[in-house]
């Protein structure tokens, strides 16, 4: 059972948090806390596994990046993580998954690539194929985006009970 104030914690930080130097500490007060408390609740939180990590997201067409592509890889089993390792330690690609193929799927490792463009997309791709040697992949450009969302376990209402 999470107490009233590790609610709000947990309600701050699911939020976007504040570019600022002090962050935690904007948190802190729009909760109705010091910086001490949160980060140590924040802490407690953490070490006891209730939060696994905090993260954060980038909304690359704000920063420039015009373009992404999920690309679908068919890649050997037997160098699942080698060429996962390999794809992930690109700092173009924000996400790597594996998943299973299907008869009429193929693929089975899965990159988010981000770039200014199309083009560059397509280049990097080829780039990451030449240096893994995984020639069979296909890449799917975004359209539009529809929905994206983090998780909200907690809302800042005063009414915490009802979530």
């Amino acid at each position: 059972m999470l107490s009233e104030s590790e609610k709000k914690v947990i309600a701050a930080i699911q939020k976007d948090i504040p570019v600022v130097e002090r962050p935690f500490r904007v948190l802190a007060e729009q909760s109705d806390m010091t910086e001490t408390e949160f980060l140590a609740i924040l802490n407690d939180l953490c070490q006891r596994g209730v939060i696994r990590r905090l993260g954060a997201t980038l909304r690359h067409q704000k920063s420039g990046f015009e373009a992404n592509a999920m690309t679908a890889w068919q890649v050997p089993e037997n160098r699942i993580e080698e060429v996962g390792q390999k794809m992930a330690s690109y700092r173009e690609i924000s996400h790597c998954y594996r998943r299973n193929p299907s008869p009429d799927w193929p693929y089975n490792l899965y990159t988010m690539i981000h770039a200014r463009d199309e083009g560059s997309c397509i280049e990097i791709a080829r780039k990451i194929s030449v240096e893994t040697a995984v020639n069979n992949y296909e890449l799917l450009f975004s359209i539009r985006e529809m929905k994206k969302t983090s998780m909200e376990y907690f809302s800042n209402d005063d009414d915490m009970e009802s979530v």
